[in-house]
């Protein structure tokens, strides 16, 4: 019998990602089409996915399912129409999304697509952990709550964690790259995760802020005039490290921290500050920690930071052994022996999540 190949489509600022895998989740195909301003030459799109071979079906990586699409979920117009709904949630990634789901469809009209949503994960997190204070018609009307993000990624470390551990752990994953974000994992769900209504919730990202008062906010809109677009702007693209240094690169940053640079050693104290303390946050939602996973571009080459994170979470059993840490090569233990709790590096693998998921729904 034919392998059963899922195409994983990823959607970039500039490109798109294509992954093939077979039926034992190897990857067959890889390879990105330029998309210049988000544009994707349709021709380029077509040979790149001739190579790809009979297709079972395709995955396409959603950032925004909202309240209602929850789970993966096969594409139709009904689908299409609420996920175009949702594009006031995630101005910045859903329109890439669509249009590559629009493109791809066009090109394959007899694969069946299905959507995967960063924000799935996270939809049943309890009430305690989505709610925010605010007035009840307000969250009724406009479906305000903590939805999260980054879930492709923390699903599949929840799944390789029970995988590396021969259990179901109570996990804190940490997707640390240029958004960073943190999961707590309990049986295998979210319970609580770091980013909320928006992105810009939780941890110091290379160029997002991470939680801001909102008083200071108002303050900025009220007392200096400061217009909503132009908050927005600074808030996403002008702040995290990039605003305490002007470089949004953290190896760049922790290179000019040993070199002494004053605004470098701020935003590095800065960053571990808010790291140690909402995974402090995470093990608290989950009663206890059993184990700490480090994944995404800085989580998985960041040894450094990761060495000064765990120094700072003795309290909670962590302890790293140096050799380990500085040597691993995903997916990897780099706990010390006999620490209370594990500690692992995991390649992100958002394709094999997307693809466990698209044939779930086809079996469904």
């Amino acid at each position: 019998m034919a392998p059963q190949l899922v195409l994983v489509v990823n959607a970039g600022s500039s490109s798109l990602k294509l992954s093939v895998l077979d039926d034992d989740d190897a990857l067959v195909l890889s390879k990105s089409v330029a998309a210049p301003r988000g544009r994707v030459d349709p021709d380029v799109l077509r040979s790149a996915l001739d190579e790809a071979g009979p297709l079972a079906a395709v995955g396409h990586r959603i950032v925004h399912g909202g309240s209602e699409l929850v789970d993966a979920v096969r594409v139709d117009e009904r689908v299409r129409r609420r996920l175009e709904a949702l594009v006031d949630l995630a101005p910045l990634h859903q329109p890439k999304s669509l249009q590559a789901l629009d493109l791809v469809t066009e090109a394959l009209p007899d694969v069946p697509a299905v959507a995967c949503f960063d924000t799935a994960f996270h939809a049943r997190i309890p009430a305690a952990a989505a709610t925010y204070a605010l007035p009840p018609e307000w969250r009724r009307r406009w479906d305000l709550r903590r939805y999260g993000f980054h879930g492709l990624s923390h699903a599949y470390v929840a799944r390789r964690a029970s995988e590396l551990t021969g259990g179901s752990p109570r996990t804190v994953s940490c997707h640390l790259g240029a958004g960073a974000s943190l999961c707590a994992i309990a049986d295998g769900r979210s319970v609580d995760t770091t980013m909320g209504f928006t992105p810009l919730e939780g941890l110091v990202m290379a160029t997002r802020s991470g939680s801001v008062d909102p008083g200071l906010i108002l303050w900025l809109e009220e007392h200096v005039g400061m217009p909503p677009s132009e908050l927005a702007s600074a808030l996403e693209h002008r702040s995290g490290l990039y605003g305490l240094t002007g470089e949004a690169d953290l190896a760049a940053i922790l290179e000019a921290e040993a070199a002494g640079d004053e605004d470098a050693v701020l935003a590095v104290s800065v960053y571990l500050h808010r790291l140690r303390g909402a995974i402090a946050a995470m093990a608290a939602a989950l009663g206890g920690l059993d184990v700490l996973v480090f994944t995404g571009g800085v989580g998985e080459n960041a040894a450094e930071i990761r060495r000064r994170a765990a120094d700072g979470l003795g309290f909670l059993g962590v302890a790293l052994d140096a050799a380990r840490n500085s040597a691993c090569e995903p997916d990897a233990e780099i706990g010390a022996a006999g620490a209370a709790v594990r500690t692992f590096v995991v390649r992100a693998r958002e394709d094999l999540q997307i693809a466990h998921d698209v044939r779930r729904v086809l079996e469904r």
